[in-house]
């Protein structure tokens, strides 16, 4: 299939990661192609050239550092995807797969001639629910988590392609290091909770080593800095392939979302890993955490969660293997996606077509 991959401006699609929706964009960009699909990537400046992206503006994502420039840089978003709409209607695609977080594309699909798939990677909010409100009557929609798409529900059905993650990457490690130690990984900002884990983590007697990028300057300063001591370890903004390293030789890996996080993708790989999960019970880790490999806490209790660090400690890594490889195989995950593309194509021939095939 000649396939148009819509990415969210933000941030670039390539490593080191901003967050899980990079990541996943990458990934099955580089499944599909090597699954033999023509795939074009949409995306902003920066993101991995291996890719060929068509590459439409800069990062967006710089808004979010300075409230000032917001207004500015909406309208050069909204200018990006008109560009990027242009150019996908002119592009004679069999389809278009739709990882954007922005209402224009599906606000435009309805004028583009050629059938869509629209992933749903986050709770709604105003605009994104007004663009599924005004896209194209026959939009398939998709969701990455059962949790996400009962949340959907009063707008759209959606069924559920759950996430998957490279299982070579995040390779399985029997045993921790010693002495232990907790990991955490993720965007340093406010509703990812790494304060909290911080506290979580000194209440349950584990030094913790933690990774990500610090793209909110006030919130570092205001709750991360006055926490920092001897048992904290920064490792800054890593690769793949060192940020598996790191989470694979961890006791415990510790996730604190502070909102309804639709997935997860630092679960699927922690458990790839071997390492157990001690998560908040919010959002999709009910779905994708049980309890051979995970312990759940109260939503924003650093005390809960030091109890639940403590008990996923202890869990079997082997377990925790085993149920990476049976939900979240990226091969896996990209050949749903490629059965939902042949339905839709399906859908979309003409009837005559559909009886000869």
């Amino acid at each position: 299939m000649k396939i148009a991959l819509l990415a969210h401006l933000k941030y670039p699609i390539g490593q080191p990661y901003a967050g899980g929706l990079e990541m996943h964009t990458h990934l099955l960009a580089q499944v599909l192609k090597r699954r033999g699909h023509d795939v074009t990537l949409f995306a902003s400046h920066g993101s991995d050239p291996a890719l060929n992206p068509v590459l439409v503006c800069a990062p967006t994502g710089d808004a979010l550092q300075d409230p000032e420039r917001e207004a500015e840089i909406d309208r050069a978003e909204l200018a990006a995807y008109r560009t990027m709409m242009d150019a996908v209607a002119r592009g004679g695609f069999d389809l278009v797969h739709n990882n954007s977080l922005h209402d224009l594309p599906l606000r435009e699909s309805a004028r583009l001639d050629m059938p869509w798939v629209t992933v749903l990677h986050t709770p709604p909010f105003e605009s994104l629910a007004g663009g599924v409100r005004a896209a194209a009557a026959d939009m398939t929609f998709l969701a990455v988590s059962a949790t996400l798409a009962r949340e959907w529900q009063d707008l759209v059905p959606a069924s559920v392609v759950g996430n998957g993650i490279d299982l070579s990457t995040f390779a399985y490690n029997s045993e921790p290091d010693a002495p232990a130690y907790a990991f955490w990984s993720g965007r340093i900002v406010p509703e990812k909770g790494l304060h909290l884990a911080i506290d979580g983590a000194r209440a349950s007697g584990l030094p913790l080593v933690f990774a990500g990028p610090r793209l909110n300057p006030a919130y570092w300063e205001a709750e991360i800095a006055p926490r920092l001591g001897p048992d904290l370890t920064h490792l800054g903004h890593l690769s793949h392939r060192d940020l598996a390293r790191h989470l694979g030789r961890a006791r415990v890996a510790i996730v604190s979302p502070r909102w309804e996080e639709p997935f997860g993708l630092v679960v699927a790989e922690a458990l790839s890993c071997g390492t157990p999960v001690a998560a908040f019970h919010r959002g999709a880790m009910p779905d994708i955490l049980d309890r051979s490999c995970g312990r759940l806490a109260r939503p924003d209790d650093a005390a809960d969660l030091a109890r639940a660090i403590g008990e996923a400690a202890g869990l079997d890594r082997r377990a925790c293997r085993d149920r990476a490889e049976a939900l979240f195989d990226a091969e896996a995950m990209t050949a749903r996606y490629e059965e939902v593309y042949a339905e839709v194509l399906e859908a979309a021939a003409p009837p005559i077509l559909r009886r000869a095939g």
